[in-house]
């Protein structure tokens, strides 16, 4: 009678086996307890993922608003150097440009550091084409490369090419002086043709990356004399022209440099910009996504216990 009382009758003794099985699982000891530390797992890394996006999130943002006062300070310094740049480059664009077969030197401009978008890939890339189409007419190729992220992308293919790099010129101001040296190792190379693979700045949103063709110390030197007179005559030269000509070509060189270089790092700074604000975005996405999976997972979780609880009552 009092075993009838405390386990029940032959039909009611399926609710404690049944209540066994919730809690202890099908096979009768483990199962349960795997369902609780899995759910508590999940939720814990569900947590830990939530906080590293959320921190990921917050670099991101920081990143942003640092890209965007660089951008001010490197957009004021472009606007201030094209009065100066300028008027050098319109000087020497005067001169007939003519393709003639000899070697090249490609001077690349990027930046040293990533996540700024496809704008150093750019440059890398159309300098490597002009490489590759280079030497398929026959014509030797020396490369110089400003930038950490240029050297890296064509150091493992073209790594004999490249005659001299330029690297952590982002670490210090950069002034005009730091150009005169670039231009300096330019025209002591002796250059026969020059290219500068550079970007060009448009808007906040938009950039082009441009392969300029420069006139060089010999290919102004080889160029015909009444040609030459013709484009130079327009402009008075003190001393002659012919006296002050080296001096002035390896300026040249300096400007362009300059020009191209406050171009390209008003350009990384803009695509940065729009980079990590894209970045932001779908970090807030991902962030929605999680909590919504993790709210689903506490709400089962909740769910399950109380339906154990109310089975261990309705049982006793």
């Amino acid at each position: 009678m009092f075993s009838k009382r405390v386990l029940g009758s032959s039909s009611s003794c399926a609710a404690p086996a049944m209540l066994g099985s919730r809690v202890l699982g099908l096979n009768g000891t483990v199962g349960g307890i795997e369902v609780q530390s899995r759910q508590a797992a999940s939720l814990k890394s569900l947590k830990a993922r939530m906080r590293s996006v959320e921190n990921m999130r917050k670099i991101t943002k920081a990143m942003k608003m640092v890209a965007a006062a660089k951008l001010k300070q490197d957009e004021k310094r472009m606007q201030t150097s094209r009065p100066f740049v300028q008027p050098v480059q319109n000087l020497f664009e005067r001169l007939p440009m003519e393709d003639k077969a000899g070697g090249m030197h490609i001077f690349g401009i990027t930046s040293d550091k990533g996540l700024c978008g496809g704008v150093n890939t750019q440059v890398a890339k159309i300098a490597r084409n002009s490489l590759i189409e280079e030497e398929a007419k026959g014509n030797p190729v020396k490369m110089m490369i400003v930038g950490n992220k240029g050297i890296a992308a064509l150091k493992r293919l073209y790594g004999d090419r490249i005659q001299k790099s330029f690297e952590e010129a982002a670490k210090v101001s950069w002034t005009f002086a730091y150009a005169s040296i670039m231009a300096e190792a330019i025209a002591a190379s002796e250059p026969t043709r020059l290219k500068v693979c550079s970007n060009k700045f448009k808007s906040l949103v938009s950039y082009d990356t441009v392969a300029s063709q420069c006139v060089t110390l010999h290919e102004a030197q080889t160029m015909d004399r009444a040609e030459f007179s013709k484009a130079m005559d327009v402009y008075s030269f003190e001393p002659s022209i012919y006296e002050v000509w080296d001096d002035l070509h390896e300026f040249y060189y300096a400007t362009v440099i300059h020009g191209a270089y406050l171009e390209g790092a008003v350009s990384e700074q803009s695509s940065r910009m729009s980079a990590m604000e894209n970045a932001s975005k779908n970090a807030s996405e991902m962030l929605e996504k999680i909590s919504l999976i993790y709210n689903r997972a506490r709400q089962a979780k909740i769910t399950t216990e109380l339906c154990e609880i109310i089975s261990g009552a309705s049982a006793v």
